[in-house]
């Protein structure tokens, strides 16, 4: 029985959390602990690239964490970036975050519709002749890379933040029934905090098709699998998975 249940991410600000209805529907106990932390990249390591950011006339976000690091950068290394470069966004939500760095109404703002990375290369596609920038992560895939070559879109990709695994306190005891992972980086921080866990009847849950690939590859078995735009929610899932268990 799925009892106490860690959700790898940040606790949320809002008692609205999908996760905490949990709490009250089933009366399991939800804790909230990341796995990982993201560092940005120093301005030294960003020249060793060899990259120009300011001969490109556009630049691609695929998260808030990417914004943040790239205005951040951008400010330490004293580039200016002109009026006129346009922002592509890989959904409405993450483009009215950069609210925060330009001022959205005077410039060419352009997202996807969907959240998904091919919804977005397709609104790139009507751009063929803008020159791509894509601030990135250490850890990620040549998925959208590739996609971008098969359509020839010009781009230039750049790491500009890092993921490591967040040391967690070892005098606790790490006894939770469910644990619910979002990042492949998530399920190796595990490993490197507990190198001799054993997963026996504890359910693991997960978000996305890497995530899962990761968790198999560590000798882990997923119970719960979430995928954006199939099915459930992450929390759906969780809230399918429980029911059952009531049932039973």
């Amino acid at each position: 029985m799925v009892k106490k249940i860690l959700v790898s991410q940040p606790k949320p600000s809002s008692l609205k959390s999908p996760y905490l209805e949990l709490t009250n529907k089933f009366g399991v106990t939800v804790d909230f602990q990341s796995l990982i932390s993201v560092q940005r990249l120093t301005p030294k390591e960003i020249r060793a690239q060899k990259v120009d950011i300011l001969s490109h006339t556009a630049i691609v976000f695929n998260s808030k964490q990417a914004i943040d690091h790239f205005f951040s950068l951008c400010k330490d290394m004293r580039i200016k970036l002109p009026e006129d470069m346009k922002y592509f966004f890989i959904s409405q939500q993450v483009s009215l975050y950069v609210q925060q760095y330009v001022q959205y109404r005077k410039r060419k703002i352009f997202f996807g519709k969907s959240g998904l990375m091919p919804d977005l290369v397709e609104v790139m596609q009507k751009h063929k002749k803008e020159r791509f920038f894509i601030p990135q992560s250490d850890v990620h895939n040549n998925d959208f890379s590739l996609l971008l070559d098969n359509k020839g879109i010009q781009h230039t990709g750049c790491v500009m933040y890092r993921t490591v695994s967040t040391e967690l306190d070892k005098s606790q005891p790490f006894d939770y029934d469910m644990v619910v992972f979002f990042t492949p980086s998530g399920a190796k921080s595990l490993v490197e905090n507990f190198p001799d866990y054993k997963q026996g009847d504890t359910v693991f849950a997960c978000f996305g098709e890497n995530t899962a690939a990761k968790l198999e590859e560590l000798g882990f078995r997923v119970d719960i699998k979430a995928v954006q735009g199939k099915g459930l929610s992450m929390a759906g899932e969780i809230d399918a998975y429980l029911s059952k268990q009531k049932k039973k």
